[in-house]
């Protein structure tokens, strides 16, 4: 279960890696077992390419640094479901 020291070390890393993707998070709230993030990113950044590493590096990073969580949590609920979700701040783009 992520306490706040969790979340607080979570969100970090998930700031550093949106930077790598010249992306900003916007939001950021956390629950004892999972997180929601939202996060404003150039057009040019593939959705995938940044939750795959999103769920990656806090995946290696989280255990490594908090053991308890490699030990009764992380590998059975890594953040492999995450629903990406893209909105464009003009909404949905017109059928074409």
């Amino acid at each position: 279960m992520f306490s706040n020291r969790h979340l607080t070390r979570l969100y970090e890393i998930m700031r550093a890696v949106c930077a790598d993707f010249e992306a900003e998070p916007n939001e950021f709230n956390g629950e004892t077992n999972h997180v929601h993030l939202l996060v404003n990113m150039p057009a040019k950044v593939a959705i995938s390419k940044l939750v795959n590493s999103l769920k990656g590096v806090s995946s290696r990073r989280m255990p490594q640094e908090f053991p308890e969580l490699a030990r009764h949590h992380w590998r059975a609920q890594r953040l492999e479901h995450a629903r990406p979700r893209a909105v464009s701040p003009r909404g949905p783009s017109p059928p074409g």
